[in-house]
């Protein structure tokens, strides 16, 4: 299987999980994560998928400006409900990276390294989703918008014909590729103005 060669180009996620550390899954506790992985965890790579890496990213770096996050220690707010949208697959990508569940995650060891109740929806929040750090209280609120990043004029058509059974083989790959550029201009200009929106929140 070969990803698209601009996967390559996306910013990485470095944390630090205790518990990986603590049963040897990684002998200092470090673990990267790159856009690859997110893609690999939905099936595919699309806006939505790119939006939450992007939202994820910045909100670490703003939370850990001068540190390296701490997964497992940080509590995710959504607006929306689980199934509303694709919100599910936003806290699915969140959750990888932050370690954050609802209440399916692993339950501790006395009492120490417990991911459940991390995650929470419908929540009363600005933006889109909070991250809060469980340690000091500092929170960012960030949302993610695709709008300014149009998509191909040609894309729509090819996959209703694919969706119909009457595309090519050629159109099929005429399709991915240009589903795909989206994705690329997404994840290569996260600085684009209204692309994310982080917003620090006043520490609880």
């Amino acid at each position: 299987m070969a990803f698209p060669a601009f996967f390559a180009e996306v910013p990485r996620i470095t944390v630090h999980d205790g518990l990986a550390r603590l049963l040897g899954a990684s002998d200092d506790g470090t673990i990267e994560y790159g856009y690859e992985d997110v893609v690999r965890l939905a099936g595919h790579s699309c806006p939505t998928v790119a939006g939450a890496w992007l939202m994820t990213l910045q909100a670490l770096q703003a939370l850990y400006p001068d540190g390296t996050p701490e997964r497992g220690e940080i509590d995710v707010r959504f607006a929306d409900e689980a199934t509303r949208g694709v919100t599910g697959v936003i806290a699915n990508v969140v959750g990888l990276v932050t370690g954050a569940t609802t209440d399916t995650g692993f339950k501790g060891l006395a009492g120490r390294h417990d991911r459940r109740h991390l995650m929470h929806f419908n929540a009363d929040i600005p933006g889109e989703i909070t991250f809060t750090r469980r340690d000091t209280g500092a929170a960012v609120a960030v949302s993610f918008s695709a709008q300014a990043i149009p998509g191909s004029p040609e894309a729509m058509p090819l996959l209703q014909k694919m969706l119909s059974g009457q595309a090519t083989e050629e159109e099929g790959r005429q399709f991915g590729a240009l589903w795909q550029d989206r994705v690329r201009r997404i994840l290569t200009a996260p600085a684009q103005a209204g692309l994310v929106t982080v917003s620090p929140l006043q520490a609880a």
